[in-house]
């Protein structure tokens, strides 16, 4: 029989019944501090803190109300660990750029060897295939089914993390995957996924630690990695058993053994740290890039003005073969995880203490109305005549954070995110299901670490009239000649 599973109402019903049997010290924001001035915190409860302030979903817009009623910074207990969390673009500053000294070689080699911009222009052609390959399911799947001529729903958030997956693994182990195939390999992704969202007891009293073997975490933990393990061993040893002469193309991990073969710059990386960051860029690619393509079809269809001036520009920029990367530049419209302190050190005045965890509330900041004219509305156009620079410099928005923990795939994943958009845009006409209307459209996320929708998103794709096609490719000299 599987073990049992934990989840949140287990963890706390056991950690109550733990709390009989074991002494454990109360954590309270009222504790004696040794004369230290810690941030404004929520009341507490005996045993497990401020943990009833979050419930069981969207930690993000808990935790941007507690930061109305608390301050832009203030400390959260977990259970008996501390978390401080950040809900504006100062204070981001002052944790992400100015507190932080440490530097990571891994990420050095993904931003220096592996995702510069240079290796991510070489895989265009990767990218415009894929996409284009997208772009006829879509059109194969949705095609008419019934004597009324009627077009098939779609579902796009299926089709679109299809996309991602695909480019993401090409890119990453070109076509060895240790001998499993796409399907299993997915699932197995997925499950990963899974236990990175699971709230686990030591996570929050590391004292506590017996209980996520008593509930079987940790057996299943134990249970994924070996899979894991033996997929990425096999893949290794495949790429370093391919003859030099081959003609496959050299992927992600081909330049990763390269690079460590090569030496140089100090390095000292064992198997581990190979596995371990081709499987950061593996996982964290295909989970935020299909999200970020999800949520912007989404939000276009429930801003059918949007939708029409984006389309409008994307249709006379384009050829007719549709949007190749080239014609990305000429559009006007293109376009994290709790960290640790390590030391005792002071923030706006506030002294945090070693080993705190530090949350940026980056969606919190991107709806700070100090900083955003019209916070809450989906206004593209905000971005259009004003210098955003989500790259490291604009702490107002940090998709991809910034400083030394800012995501070294940031080219990667905006080149594919761009490009998948703008052919979806380019190539159909968008309308919800039978018996749906823009108003009645939910656009809401679900509970989790990275929380994609909380319905998939299904919708009709009305391919582009053949004599609109001729339209567009006069439109589309025309918009050349003037540029």
């Amino acid at each position: 029989m599987a073990p049992p599973q934990l989840d949140s109402n287990l963890a706390l019903f056991l950690l109550f019944v733990a709390s009989c049997f074991v002494i454990v010290r109360r954590l309270r924001p009222c504790r004696n501090n040794g004369g230290r001035v810690l941030p404004p915190s929520p009341p507490g409860l005996p045993i497990i803190g401020s943990m009833h302030q979050l419930g069981r979903g969207h930690h993000h817009r808990k935790l941007q109300a507690l930061a109305q009623r608390h301050g832009d910074i203030f400390l959260l207990w977990l259970g008996s660990v501390p978390a401080l969390v950040v809900s504006s673009a100062s204070v981001a500053e002052e944790v992400l750029k100015n507190q932080d000294h440490r530097w990571r070689q891994l990420r050095r080699i993904a931003v220096v060897h592996l995702l510069s911009v240079k290796r991510v222009d070489s895989f265009r052609a990767l990218r415009e295939e894929e996409v284009a390959s997208l772009v006829a399911r879509i059109r194969a799947t949705g095609a008419s089914d019934d004597e009324r001529g009627r077009l098939r729903a779609v579902n796009m958030s299926e089709l679109i993390v299809s996309l991602t997956y695909t480019v993401i693994s090409k890119a990453a182990f070109g076509n060895k995957l240790g001998g499993m195939d796409p399907g299993s390999c997915r699932a197995m992704m997925k499950e990963v996924a899974d236990l990175l969202e699971t709230v686990a007891v030591s996570d929050m009293f590391p004292r506590l630690r017996w209980l996520d073997w008593a509930t079987g975490l940790d057996a299943k933990i134990g249970r994924t990695a070996r899979k894991l393990d033996n997929v990425l061993e096999r893949a290794l040893q495949e790429h370093e058993k391919k003859p030099e002469d081959e003609d496959e193309a050299a992927d992600l991990l081909d330049d990763l053994l390269l690079v460590i073969k090569e030496g140089g710059e100090g390095l000292n990386l064992d198997r581990i740290d190979v596995k371990g960051l081709i499987l950061d860029l593996f996982i964290g690619g295909i989970d935020t890039t299909s999200k970020a393509i999800e949520w912007a079809m989404a939000y276009l269809i429930k801003n059918p003005r949007e939708m029409a001036n984006v389309q409008e520009e994307v249709r006379q920029v384009a050829g007719p073969q549709g949007v190749l990367e080239e014609h990305l530049g000429r559009m006007s419209r293109h376009a994290g995880s709790p960290e640790r302190s390590h030391a005792d050190t002071k923030l706006h005045g506030y002294n945090i203490p070693a080993k705190t965890r530090v949350i940026i509330n980056a969606w919190a900041i991107g709806r700070d109305k100090e900083s955003w004219e019209n916070a809450e509305e989906f206004l593209p156009e905000r971005f259009m005549h004003n210098a955003i620079d989500y790259n490291s410099k604009d702490f107002r928005f940090i998709p991809f954070s910034t400083g030394r923990r800012g995501c070294p795939g940031i080219a990667f994943a905006t080149r594919l995110a761009e490009l998948a958009l703008a052919n979806l845009l380019y190539h159909f006409d968008w309308e919800l299901p039978e018996g749906q209307d823009v108003e009645s459209f939910e656009v809401m996320e679900s509970s989790g670490l990275s929380p994609s929708l909380k319905s998939a998103l299904t919708l009709v794709a009305k391919p582009l009239q053949a004599t609109l096609q001729t339209s567009i490719c006069a439109l589309s000299e025309k918009w050349g000649d003037a540029t």
